[in-house]
């Protein structure tokens, strides 16, 4: 089934790529398809988490993103 999602918005897709690595590298998890899906979903639920922390921190200073 191909992946039909598109980027946000222009240069996305790069920058979300290099913050993907580097969750993986600081988790010491390769990724790939022959990866199990508990090493690939380790790094995205990183991602995640990140993510949310980001915004309450800038959400609390009133800071807009």
């Amino acid at each position: 089934m191909p992946n039909n999602n598109q980027p946000a918005s222009q240069g996305s897709e790069q920058v979300l790529d290099q913050f993907k690595n580097k969750i993986a590298s600081e988790l010491g998890v390769q990724l790939g398809g022959d990866r199990t899906s508990r090493e690939n979903g380790s790094v995205g639920g990183m991602m995640t988490k990140r993510m949310i922390e980001f915004a309450e921190q800038n959400l609390k200073g009133g800071t807009r993103i």
